[in-house]
């Protein structure tokens, strides 16, 4: 009898246990919702911070919506003979930011052009058969254009450029 006393007395404890450890965890759960809608979702306050502060850039700058530009035509260099390949033509896009940067890029797409083909003939052939040498002339490209915006428009906006089209003959 005193086994089946001492048994429904752990039962008790053990229940009693249980209940408390239930309402705690009621408690924080309750506690954590309440934070959450009241404070707000710590993720959407981020956002809404940061699509503030875009706005204000954009405001700023004017539209800076980042927009890729194609130059129409392939850039072509010959090398001379002896050299590793003879020929290299390569077609690249542009990452800006707005369209006015488009105009721009449009106007003075000659200048452009002609320090492009330069900076492909500086490099040589047989720095442009690797991929560290291919991404080294894209890093040239991109200063290059940058120089030219800068010079022509007092702005770069010119972000990224890109290789679609890249032939060694």
């Amino acid at each position: 009898m005193a086994e089946n006393e001492v048994e429904n007395g752990d039962e008790k404890k053990s229940s009693k246990k249980m209940i408390i450890i239930g309402l705690v965890i009621l408690l924080l759960a309750g506690a954590g919702a309440g934070y959450y809608f009241f404070m707000g979702n710590p993720e959407e306050l981020d956002s809404e911070a940061s699509e503030e502060v875009i706005d204000e850039e954009e405001d700023e700058e004017g539209a800076s919506v980042d927009i890729y530009y194609d130059m129409k035509k392939s850039l072509v260099v010959n090398f001379p003979k002896g050299s590793g390949a003879s020929l290299i033509q390569v077609s690249v896009s542009l990452l800006v930011k707005g369209e006015e940067t488009i105009e721009a890029l449009k106007k003075h797409e000659p200048m452009i052009r002609n320090n492009l083909l330069m900076a492909i003939s500086a490099k040589g052939s047989k720095s442009l058969m690797t991929i560290e040498g291919k991404e080294a002339l894209r890093g040239e490209m991109l200063r290059v254009v940058g120089e030219v915006m800068e010079k022509m428009t007092k702005k770069n906006k010119v972000t990224n450029i890109f290789f679609t089209s890249f032939v060694m003959q």
